[in-house]
Parts: structure tokens; C-alpha cells; sequence
């Protein structure tokens, strides 16, 4: 990746419904470079994919909490992912390290449906418990879209 292509990909971390053309602008190469560039970036897969972004409490998620996972045995990440996978309230879960064996971000519409996602969550056989913990207040909320992911130049 040179140091077009990391422009490219903050446009379209920016923005990735901006089209070739004014990515082009933006870079200083015209739109067919830039398409080409592009798909060559996700044939390497560099690029992996576009989405749309949601405001989870437009969406009437306003409840928002951290979950530490304690799990018995030798119980896989992949046995954890699959298990966590299943709850569509679960948007974010990876290994760490500490006594926990995993966290788990959940978002859900309120307190009751948060106790009803821990309940199911807790009743996941490698689950021997959890600790939680509910935001109050976000101090600092990085969109994916900021540069803040945005490749060394």
C-alpha cells in the first residue's frame, strides 16, 4: 500500500458512498484509477468490505454495557465466539487478558432487556459467570469513520 491508497482508504473510511470521481479529486488520480486501485485493494483484501453506519439509540438500543465472561475449562475462543455470536445484541466480543476470559459489549433497548440477554448469555454452558458493568455516559465515542483507523502514511 503506497501512500495513494492510504488516502484512498481514509476517503472511504470518510465516506464510502463518494464515488470514484471524488475520491479522485481528493487524491489527484482520475476515476478509473481510482476503481482500479480500489479493487485492488480488496482483492488483497485490504479493503474487506462497506457498510452502513446506524445510531443504536435511533434505533431504540439505549441501553449499553460491558459483560467479562469467566469461563470453565479449556474453553476455546472460537467456543466463546460461537456462543456470543448467536445474540444479535451482542456487538463486540474479544479475548482478554486478566482473571476474565472474554468481554463482550452489548447494546440492548433497556434495562429489562439487558437482564434478559444476561440470562440467556449465563445459561451458555461454558459460562461458569459474569460481571457487568452499564455505560451512563459515553466520554469519548470514536466513529470508525474518523482518521483514528486510518493507515500510517
Amino acid at each position: 500500500m503506497d501512500s495513494i491508497d492510504a488516502r484512498i482508504v481514509t476517503a472511504l473510511i470518510r465516506n464510502a458512498r463518494a464515488s470514484y470521481a471524488v475520491i479522485g479529486n481528493e487524491v489527484g488520480l482520475s476515476a478509473p484509477a481510482v476503481k482500479r486501485r480500489v479493487d485492488r485493494l480488496r482483492a488483497a483484501g485490504a479493503i474487506t468490505g462497506f457498510s452502513a453506519r446506524v445510531d443504536p439509540v435511533a434505533m431504540g438500543w439505549t441501553t449499553e454495557a460491558y459483560v467479562e465472561l469467566f469461563c470453565g475449562g479449556r474453553t476455546s475462543p472460537e467456543e466463546i465466539a460461537a456462543g456470543v455470536r448467536r445474540y444479535p445484541e451482542v456487538v463486540d466480543a474479544c479475548t482478554v487478558t486478566g482473571e476474565a476470559d472474554a468481554l463482550v459489549h452489548i447494546r440492548a433497548a433497556d434495562v429489562r432487556h439487558f437482564e434478559d440477554v444476561m440470562e440467556r448469555i449465563r445459561a451458555e454452558p461454558f459460562v461458569i459467570r459474569t460481571r457487568s458493568v452499564i455505560v451512563l455516559s459515553r466520554l469519548v465515542d470514536r466513529d470508525p469513520g474518523t482518521d483514528a483507523l486510518v493507515p500510517a502514511r
